[in-house]
């Protein structure tokens, strides 16, 4: 439940169930892997539940194993300017995933 001036409601998270190729697939339920680089042609947001299902790229089809994730942080581009078109055409991009260094 939220309260907004007042008012109590309750937020609603949403299912998606998303194809990962097996490479992926294998790490992310390994634990190695804890993000997703997605095309932003879908609505997310922090809480929904992403069900991630194994796919077969070679055979196109599902090979029955998913897993569920829950988003915890999304970061969208869109409209935002961080390097020029060229830049990211000569060099693409790279997603870091890092967590906090062991003292």
């Amino acid at each position: 439940m939220e309260t907004r001036l007042g008012i109590r409601t309750k937020i609603i998270m949403a299912t998606i169930h998303k194809k990962v190729w097996q490479e992926y697939f294998e790490k992310i339920i390994s634990g190695k892997k804890k993000l997703e680089l997605r095309l932003a042609d879908f609505e997310v947001n922090e809480g929904d539940t992403l069900v991630l299902e194994e796919w077969d790229k070679d055979k196109k089809e599902y090979t029955g194993r998913k897993v569920e994730v829950v988003a915890t942080y999304i970061l969208k581009t869109k409209g935002q300017i961080f390097w020029s078109a060229e830049e990211v055409e000569k060099y693409g991009f790279q997603i870091i995933q890092f967590e906090p260094k062991s003292k």
